[in-house]
């Protein structure tokens, strides 16, 4: 234990003074928008603000700039990623978000789907203008030398004058995890930056990842954890390293890049201020009415399995189809889309109190995969001959046209709907509209806010769940095109600190792995009501945070979900001696039993199972959070509750444990530039 400590205070002492040598300047607080900031001596400077942009024509979105304490800790926990998280375990492993609402569909490679949220993407990219260079460092770890669980990041941002802006980052997990081969570590840079000008307008950002993680399979039984004592001759204490697994030499790789720009060029004209007295100019402001839009993305993905116990591979596999002595296996693809667009802008004359935009979307998408090298062969005893033919690589040219209709200004009323249809290729015939409207009014002296969305889609299939080809998994699908339906609402009561979000979808020809890991589409409709309510209760210094889900499959077998799912957070808020905030508290994380999907390695895919009930289990975490001027850190005792209340069946998916009880650290530093 004291070289634990050793080991913790040296990486906290270390990331507090290596920058110091080289930051000088004086950096004013970091803000979310548009608030005064002042420098000392009363001298004003201009606020620091983040945006992020939507797709497909960059339209902006106030962000937040990543430096509050409240609820830090949480970042280290990987089941606070949703408050139903079926996940393998480790930290920065696969995973997939049990609350439908949330889960975002399959995307055109669905390797990287089990791990997104650990990767970047145009949705997550933030922009900053900060006047004064900021340098945020954070590093969190937990465990011991064995079973440690670290993530560095490094964000840098500044401005080379009001209107250009460069940044940079990095984001490193590397753990080991609690339980025998399924250590994972992701590297991930970026570059990015902006250029605002009256005229001209850019967004731009390139990111590179590297995720490696060992795929176990899962424990080979589950009595280790939930009954120690009947498969260790009455030890009730596990060394959760020596569990079996059912698989210890394979492992995923996934790797990727993105290179995205959004140009935008304003066509408008100046107005001018006058001096009231000597009608001269003292000022003037660029009125843009029209802008054109070129968007470039390129994007590229590379998913490897391995697998070198030739053993393993068959007795954990049903079916090997290319290969005896193992796995050793790679699908590759990469994306080059280009959106050109033209756009009325809001308020282009008195009568346009909207913004209007016109838009077409090329792509060219290229996949290669492995290449059938036994059909026409006499296969050797123990392969299976392979179900379908797929050819190794392939080609598709799509095209759609769209438009875009907004309005982003006003305190009562704002919107926003967008309509794309598919012309050429695959997605010919293709539809995608989904808006949103946004309203606020007074009740009981207060503003409400509420909010409607919806959308509709009709949407081919990506391609690999049409046809695809491994050694253990092959299968070429005519699906018919996926139909959603959604529509739902949100409504905020600031007065009692609450918010309730009800929603509804129907989905046609849904697509899911069945209970043998393989695509197939749904032969009825499914339907999923959602209601979700938050909220908060503070009394001096106690608060209290709860956000509950209710929501409900009509298809089980098809999307199996949890009825329920609650995550409470209990704390109490104060200040010492007027300089460091400090929230220490006791929150617990609780969804109800069902039928959890399972794990495939070989795909990095989540697939149905009716064998084992996963939840009725509560996880909790006891930990203080402090903030000292640009400084944040927090320690945690999470998972707290193990061998005390909650019972031990603490499994996410079958046969793969979440972590036991673990001391964890972090600490995040603004640095002074």
């Amino acid at each position: 234990m004291k070289n634990e400590l050793t080991k913790y205070c040296a990486i906290i002492l270390l990331l507090l003074l290596a920058p110091v040598v080289v930051m000088n300047a004086q950096q004013p607080t970091l803000v979310t928008a548009k608030a005064p900031v002042k420098k000392s001596k009363g001298v004003k400077v201009e606020p620091s603000y983040a945006w992020k942009i939507s797709e497909p024509l960059g339209l902006h979105y106030e962000a937040t700039i990543d430096t509050l304490f409240l609820n830090y800790h949480k970042a280290a926990v990987p089941s606070h990623v949703s408050n139903a998280w079926a996940t393998t375990g480790n930290f920065g492993a696969s995973g997939q978000n049990q609350i439908f609402f949330e889960r975002k569909p399959i995307s055109e490679f669905f390797f990287r789907d089990a791990v997104e949220n650990w990767l970047p993407s145009v949705a997550t990219q933030h922009y900053f203008n900060t006047r004064i260079p900021m340098t945020l460092i954070s590093h969190n770890t937990g465990g011991n030398k064995y079973s440690n669980q670290d993530r560095t990041q490094v964000l840098f941002s500044g401005n080379v004058d009001k209107r250009l802006q460069l940044g940079g980052a990095i984001d490193y997990i590397y753990s080991k995890g609690s339980y025998n081969y399924q250590a994972d570590k992701n590297f991930r840079w970026s570059l990015f930056g902006s250029y605002i000008g009256d005229r001209y307008e850019m967004q731009t950002f390139f990111n590179s990842f590297k995720y490696t993680g060992q795929e176990n399979g899962g424990i080979t039984n589950d009595l280790y954890i939930t009954d120690p004592a009947k498969v260790q001759g009455g030890e009730t204490k596990v060394d959760n390293k020596s569990i079996p697994t059912n698989l210890s030499a394979a492992q995923s790789k996934l790797s990727g890049l993105e290179f995205y720009m959004n140009h935008s060029y304003n066509v408008g004209h100046y107005r001018y201020q006058r001096d009231s007295v000597t009608d001269t100019i003292i000022g003037r402001t660029y009125i843009p009415v029209t802008r054109f839009i070129w968007t470039f993305d390129f994007k590229n993905g590379k998913h490897n399995f391995l697998n070198q116990n030739a053993s393993q591979d068959e007795s954990f596999f049903e079916n090997r189809y290319l290969s005896l002595t193992g796995t050793d296996e790679a699908t590759s693809y990469w994306r080059l889309r280009n959106t050109l667009g033209v756009s009325l802008l809001e308020g282009f004359n008195k009568y346009a109190k909207f913004g209007f935009a016109l838009y077409g979307t090329h792509e060219l998408r290229r996949y290669k995969q492995v290449a059938d090298s036994v059909s026409g062969t006499e296969l050797p005893e123990g392969l299976v001959e392979l179900p379908v033919s797929v050819p190794a690589t392939k080609t598709q040219n799509l095209l759609w046209v769209g438009g875009q209709l907004t309005k982003q200004r006003g305190s009562i009323l704002t919107y926003s709907a967008t309509a794309q249809f598919g012309v050429l290729g695959d997605v010919a015939g293709d539809i995608d509209i989904e808006g949103n409207v946004n309203t606020r009014f007074k009740l009981f002296g207060d503003t409400v806010q509420l909010k409607a969305y919806g959308y509709f889609k009709n949407l081919t299939a990506p391609y690999l769940l049409r046809q695809f080809i491994s050694n253990h998994y092959a299968w070429d699908n005519s699906f018919s095109k996926e139909q959603r339906f959604r529509v739902g609402g949100i409504l905020e009561l600031p007065w009692i600190h609450t918010k309730i979000n009800v929603g509804y979808e129907t989905l046609n020809n849904f697509i899911f792995f069945n209970s043998s890991a393989l695509p197939e589409q749904a032969s009825s409709a499914v339907h999923v009501l959602h209601m979700a309510l938050s909220n908060h209760l503070g009394f001096g210094i106690f608060n209290w945070d709860n956000d509950v889900v209710y929501q409900t499959s009509s298809s089980q077998e098809v999307l199996p979900l949890p009825k329920f799912s609650i995550f409470s957070n209990m704390y109490l808020k104060f200040k010492v001696a007027r300089v460091l905030d400090v929230q220490v508290g006791v929150d617990c994380n609780y969804y109800t039993k069902y039928h959890a999907p399972t794990y495939n390695p070989a795909t990095m895919s989540f697939y149905n199972q009716s064998e084992v009930d996963c939840g009725n289990f509560a996880i909790a975490d006891v930990y203080a959070n402090f903030k000292l001027k640009k400084a944040r850190f927090y320690v945690m005792y999470s998972h707290a509750n193990k061998g005390l209340v909650g019972g031990n069946n603490y499994f996410s998916i079958p046969h793969y444990p979440l972590n036991p009880a673990c001391f964890r650290i972090g600490v995040s530093v603004d640095f002074v530039n």
